[in-house]
């Protein structure tokens, strides 16, 4: 499942906790595009704001619609008791790969989150994937860090955010000297999907997938193939929506997007967190127009 395209949905919730019968309908949407890789709880899937039970709730109703395809999920949370509840609920719901970000309120040292993946990674029988989030868990991996974690067991890779403009090809150079060749090195930040993949990054861990999954996946082949000219072509159609994702954040854009295709109902994204203003609900509509996604 580390290869390729994998798509990220939504968590679409209810009054009452997760609405299932969405989440399966965004999930069966991304499987008949054929999209092999599926990511639930993710930061687009909201898991840190999910009680235990709604977490597995989501990986059920996600395992249940996902067929052939395989199933990664985020276990995050503060605590390492919780993540490891979480990563044992994981693998009875049946997901084939973990997800893991260093969650914090107090600031964390690298040796306690050196202490966090070797525990979770003792816990597991599946692959656990390093999750560099920097901007959501304000921890910034050093790369001595990254080489210690790189060598525990059942560490699959890792999912990083884009480097610096520029930096693309290098940081990967950089990064495989750190992780073996059996580990994955994929990217998130859709905007830079097309010029990782050419580079050799070998995922695109997508958020505009789990609403677009046969756009993305358009863009994945081609970049995969080394065709340079389609994949940046497919992916320059997209930069009004590139834009807004820098300027309102992935999460909310497309949880409005969602919405406006009649993909899901009012997304209801869990409070504290509020979506879009009409303002820039309107700027979300201009921009599909713009890029010609329709769905």
């Amino acid at each position: 499942m580390f290869e390729g395209l994998c798509a990220f949905p939504l968590t679409p919730l209810a009054d009452n906790g997760v609405d299932q019968a969405a989440l399966a309908g965004l999930v069966g949407r991304i499987t008949d595009a054929g999209v092999k890789s599926i990511g639930v709880l993710g930061s687009t899937g909201v898991y840190p704001y999910l009680s235990r039970n709604e977490r597995h709730e989501a990986l059920e109703a996600a395992v249940a619609s996902a067929g052939e395809a395989s199933v990664m999920c985020g276990i995050g949370a503060v605590r390492t008791r919780d993540v490891i509840a979480n990563a044992e609920d994981a693998q009875e719901a049946g997901a084939s790969a973990l997800l893991l970000a260093p969650v914090s309120y107090h600031r964390l040292t690298d040796n306690e989150v050196y202490g966090l993946y070797r525990d979770v990674a003792s816990a597991s029988s599946v692959p656990v994937l390093v999750y560099d989030t920097p901007g959501t868990t304000g921890f910034s991996f050093t790369d001595e860090l990254l080489e210690r974690i790189a060598r525990l067991p059942r560490i699959g890779g890792i999912k990083v955010p884009p480097p610096p403009a520029g930096t693309t090809a290098s940081r990967l150079a950089e990064l495989r000297g750190i992780f073996s060749p059996a580990q994955s090195i994929g990217i998130s930040g859709d905007w830079e999907a097309a010029e990782a993949l050419l580079a050799g990054y070998g995922v695109w861990h997508s958020v505009i997938a789990g609403v677009f999954p046969r756009y993305a996946l358009e863009l994945a082949d081609a970049a995969m193939a080394g065709n340079a000219g389609t994949a940046r072509e497919t992916s320059r159609k997209s930069d009004p929506i590139w834009a807004l994702f820098k300027t309102h954040g992935s999460l909310r854009v497309v949880a409005a997007i969602a919405e406006e295709l009649g993909i899901t109902g009012a997304h209801g994204l869990p409070r504290p967190l509020q979506g879009l203003d009409e303002e820039a609900r309107s700027e979300v509509r201009a921009s599909l127009e713009l890029s010609g996604l329709d769905g």
